[in-house]
């Protein structure tokens, strides 16, 4: 016969803590939304924001053409580094089906806008200071940039500062959107 103090030594064993540790982490990465991170061939995940403009954005509203999803923050030197590449895509991209919806992670919307009129932004920009977007396409490192086909799903994923003003990303986004 077993004594009960013999039992509770095997439940807490380093072996069985170790597991039961790993289970937890497991399912609280899974609850989170970080095992749901966007991959290119994926479904983009959905989302919900409110633009610099008042309006109402989802995954949704981009449904048939390419979306350009940009996270940064204004205090983030790379994001601030690509930005006029990305107005530059915006103007070159004219009356293309592609969009651009750059996320700020910024807490101050005083620093968010003045960032915005300071270097003459354009393109449709919205403010998530809880990060809930990003953190549901799995960014942890921004500038990250999730560039989503006209069906929703993940085509590319660029972590960094980019320079999308070349003629390659230019030719590569309208053949996306063409690409039907």
């Amino acid at each position: 016969m077993r004594n009960s103090g013999e039992a509770d030594c095997k439940l807490h064993s380093p072996r069985v803590r170790g597991l039961a540790l790993a289970v937890l982490f497991s399912a609280g990465l899974a609850l989170s939304g970080c095992a749901r991170s966007a991959r290119p061939g994926q479904r983009a995940p959905d989302f919900k924001v409110r633009t610099e403009r008042g309006q109402i954005r989802t995954l949704a509203s981009y449904r048939g053409r390419v979306l350009v999803l940009n996270f940064w923050a204004s205090w983030c030197p790379p994001c601030i580094a690509e930005t006029q590449s990305l107005e530059q895509l915006h103007q070159a991209l004219r009356g293309q089906p592609v969009s651009i919806l750059a996320i700020s992670q910024d807490q101050s919307r005083r620093a968010y806008r003045n960032f915005l009129r300071a270097e003459k932004v354009n393109f449709t920009t919205a403010r998530d200071p809880g990060a809930r977007i990003p953190h549901r396409y799995g960014t942890v490192k921004i500038p990250e940039t999730y560039i989503i086909a006209p069906d929703g799903r993940v085509a590319r994923k660029i972590v960094s500062a980019y320079d999308w003003s070349k003629p390659k990303m230019i030719r590569y986004l309208k053949g996306l959107a063409h690409s039907r």
